[in-house]
């Protein structure tokens, strides 16, 4: 079983899964469940869970901490703070759909910053990987459709899911630079106390400005689950696993969130997969298999 779960790839697949459900989750509670509240208690919840493994590792961990606090402290305000929230806001004005075509740009937006700050390069095999599970999602979201494609507008949304997309690139690529030594439940902790910091004020600025969580079972669940499943074990997952193969291979892994997404909403919504679904599942596959055959970086 531990050998299982130190495979990067299974590793990275668990975490697109969890960050699907996420998706799910944000839109159906976002009359509920205002975005910096959702934010605020994912961080919480995850954070009350990494604590127990990441407090004995303090006291003989902390200089190396200290040394590297600027590189902590980014990392913290744009891979926790930043890009949930973000999201969250993101899918309060847009639909699940155009959040999910938005955030498949996301290992090009991490391939362009890699290779501007890292001088990485991409080969053939792995540009053809990009192109092919990039064509899975939009066929995906688009059902097959170049006039639904071309359909799609940006609104307020969309706007901040880019913006989103944006410091994930920027998160995925500044983990190559992490404090070493440090154990890695440690790290994720400082990672999220930081990006949990400016969020209490937000949050206290949300309730002030009236909106407030409606108090349900399903609100509730929901809460628990971005901060267990998305929050604490896809960070780890995903942080263990861009350790061992690399930013680029592993944001290729974000293009799964559509054939998630559609898999999730046949089992729990009832939506019946059509020929678009299977024809993108196999684009996304295709890519991903290429990725993960081609020569590491």
């Amino acid at each position: 079983m531990k050998k299982t779960f130190a495979n990067p790839y299974l590793l990275l697949t668990l975490t697109v899964l969890f960050w699907s459900g996420n998706m799910i989750v944000g839109r159906g509670l976002h009359g509920a469940v205002p975005p910096l509240a959702l934010a605020f208690w994912r961080w919480t919840i995850a954070l009350t869970l990494m604590l127990p493994f990441a407090l004995p590792h303090l006291p003989s961990q902390w200089p190396q901490l200290r040394a590297r606090w600027p590189t902590v402290v980014f990392l913290g305000l744009v891979g926790v703070g930043g890009y949930n929230t973000f999201a969250y806001i993101a899918l309060q004005y847009t639909t699940a759909t155009n959040a999910t075509l938005l955030n498949s740009f996301t290992p090009i937006a991490t391939i362009v910053l890699a290779f501007l700050i890292l001088g990485r390069r991409l080969g053939r095999l792995e540009v053809l990987a990009v192109v092919l599970s990039f064509a899975g999602v939009m066929t995906i979201v688009s059902r097959g459709s170049i006039e639904t494609l071309l359909g799609l507008s940006l609104n307020l949304g969309d706007l901040w899911m880019l913006l989103a997309v944006l410091t994930w690139g920027i998160y995925t690529v500044g983990l190559q630079r992490r404090p070493a030594g440090v154990d890695p439940m440690l790290l994720l902790a400082a990672f999220t106390l930081v990006g949990l910091l400016p969020l209490i004020p937000a949050y206290l600025w949300e309730i002030a400005s009236g909106k407030t969580i409606a108090v349900s079972t399903a609100s509730i669940a929901g809460i628990l689950y971005t901060g267990i499943f998305p929050g604490f074990l896809g960070y780890v997952f995903y942080n263990a696993a861009v350790a061992a193969i690399g930013p680029n291979r592993g944001a290729q892994f974000i293009h799964l969130m559509p054939v998630f997404t559609t898999l999730l909403a046949a089992v729990f919504l009832g939506e019946r997969p059509l020929w678009y679904h299977f024809a993108g599942i196999a684009l996304v596959f295709s890519g991903i298999l290429l990725a993960t055959r081609g020569p590491g970086r």
